[in-house]
């Protein structure tokens, strides 16, 4: 696997790897994941270890997530294979100082460039996604999914502080909204970040103690 670049969002913990394709006149290759270099690259957990991998598609306007896992914990890396991805990430870790903040990351698939990148979420944030067309990810697990132990904050919430998001990436999420996007309603009706605090189960995510 070429890792060419790593680098941090503004929740620092959240991390894009680019890899690099091997392209000539018939296309491209491309090694997007070797574990050994995953275990030994910044930022990523030494125990790093791949437990499931998920393959989603979804129509346009659909938003997914905001979702999360405890018991075992779940941290993910996830890229676009086919469409346009705006990854969105929320920190639900309790004392954390950017506890509540989101963040949004464009991801779309583009055949042309001579890389293509994973976004790392680790344990201890919520994860979801919005899709402008239609679009495949790929996302390989940390933790194998286990429904008893899971949760989400809805992508409504008006709790969520945003503050940190790409302005151009907040208006489209906003527009999306206004039109009525595509969703469960699971992820409709997931809790806001004031219930979520208040359930006994968040202090599975506590800051610096996870």
């Amino acid at each position: 696997m070429k890792i060419i670049e790593i680098k941090a969002l503004r929740i620092p913990e959240i991390k894009i790897l680019r890899f690099g394709r091997f392209p000539d006149n018939r296309g491209y290759f491309v090694e997007p994941f070797r574990e050994s270099d995953f275990r030994s690259t910044n930022g990523i957990s030494s125990n790093f270890d791949i437990l499931q991998c998920n393959e989603s598609y979804s129509k346009p306007s659909v938003i997914r997530g905001l979702h999360f896992q405890w018991n075992p914990f779940m941290g993910k890396i996830v890229r676009t294979l086919t469409g346009r991805m705006v990854d969105m990430v929320v920190d639900i870790r309790k004392g954390s100082p950017t506890f509540g903040k989101a963040i949004a990351y464009d991801m779309p698939a583009d055949f042309s460039k001579d890389y293509a990148e994973w976004i790392w979420v680790p344990p201890g944030f919520a994860h979801g996604n919005f899709f402008t067309k239609e679009s495949s990810i790929e996302y390989f697990c940390t933790g194998e999914h286990s429904p008893s132990c899971e949760a989400g904050i809805s992508p409504l919430a008006t709790d969520i502080d945003w503050s940190l998001c790409d302005v151009s990436l907040k208006n489209e999420f906003d527009t999306f909204i206004k039109n009525g996007p595509l969703m469960s309603d699971k992820d409709k009706n997931g809790f806001s970040l004031k219930s979520w605090a208040a359930d006994a189960r968040s202090d599975n995510f506590v800051f610096g103690k996870m």
